[in-house]
């Protein structure tokens, strides 16, 4: 029980430090897209663009690092959370987790997508008014990919508070 309730602790300190990675890359995705606004205002003074691959690449590595995070965490719970769960969950426990533990496909397959939009629009040689629709695009999509994980995590988070504290008593 004492591994059951240590599992079920490193899991929500987890949580905490993933929210904390997507709100950071949110933050990266709006900047690429005040990169290009910046870049309007000075053309009118200087010709040539100003370097919108670097704040991409940020993007691209910030999703790197959410990414292996990601995979880390997921493969942690898909190991340990089962076993946690058969020890002191009853069956609507293990149907919730079952539920979980398939979501981490989509948020996985939502990351890669979001990692190969960031390379499309670095390596992309379009016009300026559709690179701006595909970099809002993807400002939307990893918005709406964080609020799915922050979702995902909630349910997660009443799944596990639940089991610890029937480890507690």
């Amino acid at each position: 029980m004492e591994d059951d309730l240590a599992i079920i602790e490193r899991v929500i300190a987890e949580h905490k430090t993933i929210r904390q990675h997507f709100q950071r890359l949110e933050k990266v995705a709006n900047d690429a897209e005040a990169m290009v606004g910046l870049e309007e205002a000075k053309e009118a003074f200087m010709p040539g663009r100003l370097g919108q691959k670097k704040g991409l690449l940020s993007l691209g590595n910030t999703l790197n690092t959410i990414e292996g995070g990601l995979q880390r965490h997921f493969h942690f719970e898909e190991i340990s959370l089962p076993e946690v769960v058969d020890h002191c969950g009853d069956e609507e426990d293990r149907a919730s987790l079952r539920s979980i533990l398939l979501e981490h496909a989509d948020l996985r397959n939502r990351v890669a997508r979001s990692k190969k939009h960031v390379a499309e629009l670095t390596n992309a040689d379009m016009a300026r008014h559709r690179w701006e629709a595909n970099a809002h695009d993807m400002r939307a999509y990893i918005s709406h990919t964080r609020k799915l994980l922050e979702a995902h995590a909630e349910i997660e988070q009443e799944l596990l508070h639940e089991l610890r504290d029937r480890l507690q008593k």
